[in-house]
């Protein structure tokens, strides 16, 4: 399954959690709807996610094949626990603007 991701984010959770909540914006190839994933974690340890369609609803086989992979597949929920790192990473290395 080629999977493009379009969009990322993060944010860090205030106490008491430390957490983080992030948001990846992805398309499949041959899927017809966009989907997002929300991501949580407590001390950026383990992650639980939630999948949905991002703007219109899909069909319902297209979800659950895409559910599998995530479950499934390390290395493909890995690269989205990346993509919001990434995205993290790099914003706070950016100078807050004035």
């Amino acid at each position: 399954m080629n999977i493009t991701i379009r969009n990322a984010q993060l944010e860090q959770v205030p106490e008491p959690d430390k957490g983080y909540i992030g948001k990846v914006e992805l398309v499949v190839e041959g899927h017809a709807e966009p989907y997002e994933v929300t991501l949580f974690t407590k001390r950026g340890k383990e992650w639980d996610y939630s999948l949905h369609f991002l703007n219109e609803p899909g069909k319902e086989e297209e979800i659950l094949a895409l559910e599998t992979l995530i479950s499934e597949d390390d290395d493909t929920f890995d690269r989205i626990i990346d993509a919001v790192w990434d995205f993290y990473e790099a914003n706070e290395e950016q100078p807050a603007s004035e």
